[in-house]
């Protein structure tokens, strides 16, 4: 099943395939797991479900970027394994909302790239100035994808888990409304202190005052 965007979206959109659904049964609740195809870059994304998404109201909603180390590996270096798990917990027990996980690992660089910026932040880079040295942006992410993924599910408003108000406006450009952000922010850490600090002085990520 091909997923196509509006003819006015056509050059920001991509085009995606829907593959296949299946039960993924988790320590918090059953999700449904859908599964697409982005033939232009041969990556898949998942989107998880939980409940009825598609009735019209505002749905509970993270968009979450693959993060290898973090979400598998159990990293203290940033933020991104808490925060899915935190997500997964809150739509759980809401009982109603949307995942979708993106495969663009590093803020869009990759694993090998991301572990050579890692590196870098060992020699005492941060995450923007590890990046730029590399030669890439400090984020390379595309949330253009998020459109067809979330048509198909049949959500058009999110109430979006979030510290990063340029996710909130990319919702916007692509004609998806953010009916509400939420925070999402999980304990700090003496490995991941100046990586938040980063995303907030650098990013513009909104943490609370400690």
């Amino acid at each position: 099943m091909s997923l196509t965007p509006n003819a006015a979206t056509v050059a920001a959109v991509p085009e995606l395939q829907y593959v296949t659904s299946c039960e993924l049964p988790t320590p918090w609740a059953i999700f449904r797991l859908h599964a697409f195809l982005d033939p232009a870059s041969g990556k898949e994304h998942l989107a998880l479900t939980l409940g009825e998404v598609g009735d019209g109201a505002p749905v509970l909603a993270r968009i979450h970027s693959e993060c290898l180390t973090g979400d598998a590996l159990f990293s203290q270096r940033c933020d991104c394994g808490p925060q899915l798990e935190a997500a997964l917990q809150k739509i759980a027990a809401e009982r109603r909302g949307v995942l979708l996980y993106l495969r663009q690992e590093g803020r869009g660089i990759g694993l090998l790239a991301k572990l050579q910026a890692y590196r870098l932040q060992d020699a005492g880079a941060d995450t923007v100035e590890a990046n730029e040295e590399l030669g890439y942006l400090p984020d390379q992410r595309s949330y253009h994808l998020c459109r067809p993924l979330l048509e198909h599910l049949g959500i058009r408003s999110l109430r979006l888990m979030t510290n990063n108000p340029r996710k909130v406006e990319a919702m916007r450009q692509i004609g998806i409304e953010v009916a509400e952000r939420l925070p999402h922010v999980i304990q700090r850490n003496p490995y991941n202190e100046r990586y938040l600090n980063t995303k907030a002085d650098k990013l513009g990520h909104l943490f609370p005052a400690p």
